[in-house]
């Protein structure tokens, strides 16, 4: 029993240590002049595709691009818990393929939900 709280010991410990290691190697390469610095106001001015902008750099985007964005999440979402399910198929018997069905069907609603409000729509 103490050996599995071992090895979750032993994976926090490499955890802390990892990512403590990814921000301290930046900062000592840099205390020991192994990164070179040398800032130039060319490289710190705003580009895209290495041509100068033209206008505003903050444009807005249009908010239909938010709606795309979480109907990607949502079928995301769906096959990350769809998966488990389909390779525990067996185990789970009706009960899970019943839980599966309703969980399909709130994500279906949401679709069509989205599909009459012409949120889909590109214009």
């Amino acid at each position: 029993m103490l050996t599995n709280y071992g090895y979750i010991a032993l994976l926090l410990v490499v955890a802390i240590f990892f990512a403590c290691s990814l921000i301290l190697i930046p900062v000592v390469l840099k205390l020991l002049k192994i990164v070179p610095q040398k800032p130039n106001p060319v490289k710190a001015s705003t580009f895209e595709c290495g041509m100068e902008t033209i206008g505003r750099s903050w444009v807005q985007f249009n908010f239909r691009y938010y709606f795309y964005a979480l109907i990607l999440i949502a079928l995301d979402v769906m096959v990350a818990f769809l998966y488990p399910w389909a390779v525990d198929l067996r185990q789970l018997g009706v009960f899970g393929l019943i839980a599966a069905l309703i969980f399909i069907a709130i994500i279906v609603v949401g679709y069509i939900y989205a599909w009459r409000k012409k949120v889909l729509e590109w214009k």
